[in-house]
């Protein structure tokens, strides 16, 4: 077995590497980069080595730093989790001349098969179906638009190297391929260094299907059933489940048998993911169709279900494999049992569904045994523009499909993330949709079920328990000379019936006055003109917990009042927060101060546009004095390697421009000044 390994990644596949790791006794070495320091994955190693700087290109994805790292700590192996280098057939090779053991496929096949064009030429010559389209990847514009006009639309423009959704845009009128072909070119040399592309036909109503598989050096090769990953944001999965509801016994088995000679054909070792599209409109037919989408050479983000399902550990797995040892079991002694279910948790705006930054104050999901969290962060983490905003992936396991859904709406309605935004309202509106409940699941799932998303208002507990704890927390022992303290900020607690305690929150969508009186011992807290009896049964504790009796009924709750100081912040904003989660909902409400502050839109005499995310800009399309048309690209934000433009909503006039391409850039950041028409067209 190998002694110690290096885990070539971060965040929660890092730890989640680690978990197996120690649980067989193997030595783990954590890599970091500065703004990774203090990070769990790092804490939990055996040994741990600093690569670089926070940008990827300096520290995790430097092929050289990693390499040395492991010979320096005296590993055998090195395992590259999934993302970064994970399908850089470069990092295999150079890690397989040092000597170590590279966890994963031969650097030939990641090269295969991270070239899709060569693998769907390979993979159609073994039989398997593969997605319609032109796979010539050499093609440049003229050639492609000639093929776009064969093909006819809908079409997609999809990198050959790569995945995650990068480098791919859909094309429904052919006037719009030009535009296509230029951003997915830009946004996979940026994401790959290959701005190569190739174009295949959309499939109508769409599943994603893909099958795990597994392959060992003595030639050795199993599946392990499939995973509906059809919900996805962006071309990248946000809801997995296995077994995928749309497949039945025989349809397994064609997929299965499908994904196996995918593997064979290539002589495949390790873990792997083939990946199809299944026609939702050939479901009821006596053999549905499905197509290659691309293979997959490593570890998914969405393992977890299927080793609930089938008892196994999948990394565990990959390191016996990678150590020469046979598979440990034949095709026919794979059980599945249950049905499980996992949603990925994003900083993200869950309406405009942009990265967000910050501190984690508080993260809490409860304990139970049909639960299981594999996260990346931990109370004090931060959440870096650099980096994926995944933080982890929530899993649930049940008896059957209907209770999977049952028990992990309950979790998302427990779950606490403080300090951050995050998408645990839409994961909870897609487990709670009554079409997700049916199975009834496309690609397009979010576009044509929740299009017009948006978080339920903060109901009447969230307003009131936050003004519990800003009153039984912080805000009741204040720091001397504190200039932003809650409790200089807001004034003093006036126990009587002359107005009491006035606290103005907001929420983004609306602000709230409330006035907190003492009766007797009684406290009230008068909301939207009705008083509310709020008494403490369990006081704000250190960690989070809040119990509150509002009217009569008991509430369970968790809080946390953060100060922003101008030291902490990259905007330099003070103030106070209280993130809360009551009644299912979690909600971040800002004390609103008694003296207003200009917001960035007074830096120009119209609008000034904000960066939507933090990241960097790409580039800038205009300058001061330009009159633009409505809809026109003034400003590219890249975040994550994706593209971002920021458009005029109307005619108008730039009269200032604030940034450069280059700049590094925090959500908010004032981008360009604007001013509109004054026709308004």
């Amino acid at each position: 077995m190998l002694e110690r390994v290096l885990i070539a990644n971060r965040g929660e596949i890092a730890r989640r590497i680690a978990r197996t790791c120690r649980r067989l006794g193997i030595a783990t070495v954590a890599v970091y980069s500065d703004a990774d320091a203090g990070e769990p994955h790092v804490r939990e190693a055996d040994a741990a080595v600093r690569l670089g700087p926070a940008p990827a290109t300096e520290s995790y994805l430097d092929v050289d730093r990693l390499v040395a790292a492991a010979l320096a700590t005296g590993a055998d192996a090195v395992h590259p989790g999934y993302g970064f280098l994970a399908e850089n057939a470069r990092f295999a090779e150079a890690v397989r001349a040092a000597g170590l053991v590279f966890v994963g496929p031969s650097p030939e096949v990641i090269r295969l098969m991270g070239d899709k064009a060569a693998a769907k030429r390979q993979l159609e010559a073994a039989g398997v179906p593969v997605v319609p389209g032109t796979h010539a990847a050499e093609l440049d514009e003229a050639g492609l638009t000639a093929a776009a006009h064969e093909l006819g639309v809908p079409l997609l423009v999809k990198a050959v190297a790569g995945g995650g959704g990068k480098g791919m845009r859909a094309v429904h009128d052919l006037a719009a391929l030009p535009d296509a072909l230029a951003a997915a070119r830009r946004e996979a040399a940026a994401a790959f260094g290959d701005d190569r592309v190739i174009l295949e036909r959309i499939v109508q109503a769409p599943r994603h299907v893909e099958v795990q598989v597994f392959g060992d050096r003595h030639g050795a090769v199993i599946h392990l059933n499939e995973r509906e990953c059809s919900v996805q944001r962006r071309h990248q999965k946000v809801v997995e489940e296995t077994p995928s509801p749309a497949v039945d016994t025989r349809l397994r088995a064609r997929m299965g048998a499908a994904a196996v000679a995918a593997a064979q054909a290539v002589d495949y070792e390790g873990a792997g993911t083939v990946e199809f599209l299944l026609d939702g409109t050939t479901i009821e037919a006596e053999q549905p169709s499905f197509y290659f989408l691309e293979m997959n050479t490593r570890l998914q983000v969405e393992h977890p279900v299927t080793e609930l399902i089938t008892g196994l550990d999948l990394v565990e797995w990959q390191l016996r494999v990678a150590a020469g040892e046979p598979l440990a079991l034949t095709q026919e002694q794979v059980r599945a049992e249950g049905h499980a279910l996992e949603v990925r948790l994003y900083a993200e705006d869950p309406v405009e569904q942009l990265p967000q930054t910050g501190t984690v104050v508080r993260v809490h999901v409860p304990d139970a045994h049909d639960v299981r969290a594999d996260l990346g962060v931990t109370d004090g983490s931060q959440v870096s523009r650099f980096y994926d905003p995944m933080l982890g992936k929530l899993v649930v396991h049940a008896p059957d499909r209907t209770s999977a859904c049952t028990r992990m709406s309950w979790l998302l309605r427990h779950a606490t993330v403080h300090g951050v935004i995050t998408n645990l309202d839409l994961l909870a509106a897609i487990v709670d949709h009554p079409q997700f409940v049916a199975g009834e699941l496309t690609t397009g799932f979010l576009d044509d079920h929740l299009p017009d998303f948006a978080p339920a208002p903060s109901p009447d507990e969230v307003w009131l328990a936050a003004a519990v704890a800003l009153l039984d927390g912080d805000a009741a022992h204040p720091v001397a000379g504190d200039p932003h303290a809650p409790w200089d900020t807001l004034g003093p607690f006036r126990p009587g019936r002359t107005g009491g305690w006035q606290l103005t929150l907001d929420d983004d969508d609306r602000e709230v006055t409330l006035a907190i009186t003492a009766r007797g011992d009684q406290r009230y807290v008068r909301l939207d003109g009705q008083d509310h009896r709020v008494r403490t049964l369990i006081p704000l504790g250190a960690d989070g917990r809040l119990r509150l009796d509002i009217d009569g009924v008991e509430l369970p709750v968790r809080a946390s009042v953060v100060r922003e100081h101008p030291d902490r912040t990259a905007t330099g904003a003070t103030g106070t927060t209280v993130w809360v989660r009551a009644a299912g909902r979690t909600r971040r409400l800002r004390v609103v101060p008694a003296t207003r502050h200009l917001t960035a839109a007074a830096l120009a005499g119209g609008s000034a546009f904000g960066s939507p995310m933090p990241g960097a800009v790409l580039a800038v399309t205009v300058d001061a004095g330009e009159h633009v048309e409505a809809g026109t690209a003034l400003v590219v934000v890249e975040a994550m390697k994706m593209e971002h433009p920021v458009t005029a909503p109307v005619s108008g006039i730039v009269t200032a421009v604030h940034v450069r391409a280059g700049d590094p850039v925090e959500a908010g950041t004032p981008l360009v000044a604007f001013e509109p028409d004054p026709t308004g067209d």
